[in-house]
């Protein structure tokens, strides 16, 4: 059986949780199936599949434009975005996410990430308005590939799936979050930029 396309990410890794690993670990006492810590991550713009994006762009514009150029344009976009250095952070508290599926680290960034993120929205905007995208709120809202549920950005950091029939928050002891610097994650899928 085939692999699912992967998505495509902004984000930046997790590089410790904590001081050492006990403290990330201990977060498995109010969390299923805790996630290794080698590939925790923090979100900052959620692009999706490609090819589904694409896709969506071109039946969007009724044709205007193709879902190959789509493509093309947003590679190049993609790694044209300048890089956010690595930060520290910290978390007080568990939340719920995806409906109820997943346990994440409610992470406090400093303000120069939310400014990041801030600014890849825009440059979301601007990308999609280059490609003919009209009402490109409306699309940003509506479209699948893109998965935006929320109409603001909580920083997080997903770690396992909530205790059965609990909602949260939960407060925890305040636990530092390292994180490096930005990337696109599944990079190594895209084709090169033109």
């Amino acid at each position: 059986m085939q692999a699912p396309p992967p998505r495509i990410t902004v984000e930046v890794p997790v590089l410790a949780v904590g001081s050492g690993p006990a403290d990330y670990e201990s977060l498995g006492g109010l969390v299923e199936s805790l996630r290794k810590p080698q590939g925790l991550h923090l979100t900052l713009l959620h692009v999706g599949i490609l090819e589904d994006l694409a896709r969506e762009i071109e039946d969007w514009t009724k044709g205007i434009t193709p879902a190959d150029h789509a493509a093309r344009v947003t590679v190049r976009w993609l790694y044209s975005l300048p890089a956010l250095d690595g930060f520290d952070a910290t978390s007080d508290r568990l939340i719920a996410l995806g409906g109820g599926r997943i346990a994440g680290l409610e992470v406090q960034v400093p303000q120069h990430v939310h400014d990041y993120q801030v600014s890849l929205v825009q440059g979301l905007r601007e990308l999609l308005d280059g490609l003919l995208v009209d009402n490109v709120d409306d699309f940003i809202l509506g479209s699948p590939a893109l998965g935006f549920r929320y109409p603001h950005w909580v920083p997080h950091v997903a770690v396992g799936r909530p205790p059965l029939r609990e909602r949260g928050p939960w407060d925890i002891r305040t636990v530092s979050v390292s994180c490096g610097p930005s990337r696109i994650r599944n990079s190594r899928f895209l084709p090169a930029p033109d």
